[in-house]
């Protein structure tokens, strides 16, 4: 498949955008702007990087009004460069889609449902009662479980699990080694010994989401462990059983929510942060990377926890005397207590 080619003017047609220079520049894929070819797209979003932008090679560069100022080359305006390169890039993310059907080698339970113009590919397992809507792309070596529905348009990239009760809603895309619907880890002690409890719930994930590559998902208890709509998962991330994800959320790498906890719309919890179960975060919530969230939040904001980076005499040091605060604290108390004045 030829790579496409668009003029800087047809760029700025499909997205809406004003154009500055040359509208007939030819453009075939995108750069840096430190290292674009001369018939590459590049963005500007984040003024570190406006020095660059004089010695750019790029055919184009996508960048707000006020950076376009003064810059002698093709410029198109966006009041969200980042964005709006995000919508042109794909235009150059060239894949042919797989042909409609079943593979011979694929596994189909006879109480499955495989909608003619979905794909399913190579050593694939499907359950009974699961269902593949039109459009969707089952990639090789994928398991699905019994009860589990994959929504028109959704891909299954590659060594999917979907273990049970899993329903993919449109459009949803999981990459390679997620696991979606294991047990939850429900546990009852009992005598002294664990008592598992049955995890009879499932998992619904909705429309337009991305699960990263390992990824896990448990299923509920009872309920079902809910994604709503347009939520993005990085990869190697815990979702614990009942847990709630509001829309348009995003979670980067190895972020880890523990059961039954509910994680409002808008947030940002960053790579290695950690939510403690059945605890509360309120919409627009962002918590930094490694930190652990260990009560609800009920005001949109920025929250961090641990100790910045530092030389490790240094830690050490400190980290002795964290211990001393509270002995501390109750010095100045009696202190402030005795005080005549």
């Amino acid at each position: 498949m030829s790579a496409p080619v668009y003029t800087a003017a047809e760029l700025a047609q499909r997205a809406g955008l004003g154009l500055r220079g040359d509208g007939a520049v030819r453009v075939r894929g995108v750069g840096t702007l430190a290292r674009a070819r001369a018939d590459e797209l590049a963005f500007l979003a984040n003024p570190r990087y406006r020095a660059q932008l004089a010695d750019t090679a790029a055919a184009a560069v996508v960048m707000r009004a006020e950076d376009a100022e003064g810059f002698a080359g093709t410029a198109l305006i966006a009041r969200d460069p980042y964005a709006a390169f995000a919508r042109l890039a794909a235009l150059f993310e060239t894949r042919a889609a797989p042909e409609p059907g079943v593979h011979p080698s694929a596994v189909v339970d006879p109480g499955a449902r495989v909608d003619p113009r979905a794909h399913v590919g190579a050593f694939v397992s499907i359950g009974a009662r699961s269902r593949i809507e039109a459009g969707a792309i089952v990639g090789p070596g994928c398991v699905i479980g019994e009860d589990c529905v994959v929504g028109e348009g959704s891909e299954l990239v590659a060594r999917v699990t979907l273990v049970k009760r899993v329903r993919l809603g449109r459009r949803v895309l999981v990459h390679p080694g997620a696991v979606l619907g294991a047990d939850g880890f429900g546990l009852a002690m009992d005598g002294g010994r664990w008592l598992k409890v049955p995890q009879l719930g499932g998992v619904v994930v909705g429309d337009d989401c991305e699960i990263g590559a390992n990824t896990t998902i448990d299923r509920g208890a009872i309920e079902d462990t809910v994604l709503e709509e347009d939520v993005r998962l990085d990869n190697q991330i815990q979702i614990g059983h009942n847990a709630h994800i509001g829309a348009h959320t995003a979670m980067a790498g190895c972020a880890a929510v523990a059961g039954s906890a509910r994680i409002g719309r808008y947030c940002l919890i960053g790579g290695g942060a950690g939510v403690l179960g059945h605890l509360e975060l309120c919409d627009r919530v962002t918590v930094t990377a490694m930190s652990l969230v260990t009560h609800s939040i009920r005001e949109p904001g920025e929250y961090s926890s641990g100790t910045p980076l530092m030389d490790n005499r240094s830690w050490r040091r400190n980290a002795a005397r964290f211990k001393q605060l509270d002995a501390l604290a109750r010095r100045l108390r009696r202190g402030a207590d005795s005080d005549p004045t």
